[in-house]
């Protein structure tokens, strides 16, 4: 085993590998293809049926808030995401807010794709104990994260083949199992009929946002990706518009086989009655194996995000630098922000599942409020570009996001509110330890240490 080598200071860069291909499969690896089952059972009795409508409000939301990002991208190509274009636009003190809120869904993510992992995986061997599964995985996402980008993409890639090639085959035999009901219901009951409830779709919709978190994921590569500017802005509208196409596909097609869904056994664990209902035990054990694959290939995605936030916010001193600004030697990664992450995602064996999905939605529709509003105070207000088709781009469309990931914000739970401004009062405590009380600027990204 290659021992660890004196970490070296940011200015060494990251390595550029990346192409677009490899940009897009890691947003659909974090965004995991077959997410849509793992909130299925609840967002559909939350909506009465009506999760493939919902996933079309959400993706209205997104595919806006992923222009912006692409926006930014353009202006910004360096790590740190939502943190790096709130900070370059509005300020540390902004950008500190947007990056504590943003690192907030980065490192539930993990823990729900670990959770995932373990449940699934005990269900299907009883004999392996749910902790020792999540521990392993840990362990395993986390050395593959160290050893680099470019390893971690190329599991990736192989990991969304094996989604796909579910797809394929969920999507064969639901078409033959419901194509000989005797009464097959209308193709577009999912999407409006005598239940639809405009309240219910909203608080479907917020749920649903998680499932999006990938688009945003991608602009985390900007340090490692050849042509930043054009590929990141690219990758960035290719995996929201993929994904949300399948979520809206696959959601259908499991409400066509099962429509009845108040007789699901357990609303967390629907999916398993879809599944049995398209294709017996057999598209159910595929189904195992496919969703769990695609969890593990989420957890690399996810861990490689969160480690590289870390990293930025580490390199300009908003987190203590010889902690988390630091490159391993060899491998040319943020090594031990990476083991931090994997340390956090540990909590995984004590976490409840349903909060932390809530978390994430509550950190994400915060950062994507601040990204659109980045790219109104850096295009139309800085550079005075608010006129013809540019008032379209840089303005109307950036207040449409921020008025639809509010909207979608205030759709969560009190409880999601309670523990998430818990999180806020956290981060606001340390911007006063990082300011000493105000007195000073928080640290801000130096833009020359990392252009290349």
């Amino acid at each position: 085993m290659t021992s660890i080598q004196t970490p070296t200071r940011a200015p060494a860069g990251l390595k550029r590998t990346l192409g677009l291909p490899a940009a897009v499969f890691f947003g659909l690896a974090y965004m995991v293809p077959l997410t849509v089952f793992t909130t299925y059972g609840i967002v559909t009795q939350v909506t009465a049926g009506h999760l493939p409508m919902a996933y079309l409000f959400t993706l209205a939301a997104m595919i806006v808030t992923a222009l912006a990002y692409a926006n930014m991208v353009k202006a910004f190509p360096i790590a740190g995401s939502a943190y790096t274009y709130t900070q370059q636009s509005f300020g540390s003190g902004i950008g500190f807010a947007a990056g504590w809120a943003l690192l907030l869904d980065y490192l539930f993510l993990p823990m729900i794709n670990f959770m995932v992992i373990g449940l699934y995986l005990n269900a299907a061997m009883p004999d392996l104990p749910v902790w020792a599964i999540i521990v392993a995985a840990i362990v395993l996402v986390t050395a593959m994260n160290i050893l680099g980008i470019k390893v971690a993409a190329s599991m990736n890639s192989v990991l969304v083949g094996i989604q796909v090639v579910f797809i394929v085959v969920f999507a064969l035999m639901s078409f033959v199992t419901f194509s000989g009901y005797a009464e097959t219901i209308s193709p577009f009951e999912p999407f409006m009929n005598a239940d639809f409830q405009f309240t219910a779709i909203a608080a479907g919709a917020a749920i649903l946002c998680l499932s999006f978190l990938g688009f945003d994921a991608v602009s985390t590569l900007s340090e490692e990706t050849q042509n930043p500017r054009t590929t990141i802005p690219r990758a960035i509208v290719i995996c929201t518009l993929t994904a949300g196409a399948l979520f809206v596909f696959l959601s259908w097609v499991g409400h066509m086989v099962f429509p009845n869904y108040e007789s699901f056994t357990d609303p967390d664990t629907a999916a398993v009655d879809v599944m049995t209902q398209a294709g017996g035990a057999f598209l159910a054990a595929f189904f195992t194996a496919a969703y769990v694959s695609g969890c593990i290939a989420s957890a690399i995605a996810s861990q490689v995000s969160v480690s590289r936030i870390l990293f930025s916010m580490g390199r300009d001193g908003v987190l203590p630098r010889k902690i988390f600004g630091v490159l391993h030697k060899r491998f040319r990664t943020p090594y031990v922000a990476a083991l931090i992450v994997g340390g956090v995602s540990l909590l995984a064996l004590v976490f409840p599942l349903g909060l932390a999905s809530s978390m994430i939605s509550f950190g994400a529709l915060i950062a994507f409020s601040f990204v659109n509003l980045s790219v109104l105070k850096h295009y139309a207000i800085d550079q005075k570009r608010y006129v013809g088709y540019d008032a379209v781009k840089y303005v109307m469309l950036p207040l449409l996001g921020v008025g639809l990931c509010l909207w979608l914000w205030t759709s969560l739970t009190a409880e999601t509110f309670m523990v998430g401004f818990g999180w806020v009062a956290i981060g606001l405590l340390w911007l006063i330890v990082l300011t000493r009380g105000f007195r000073r600027s928080a640290p801000t990204l130096d833009m020359q240490e990392v252009s290349s």
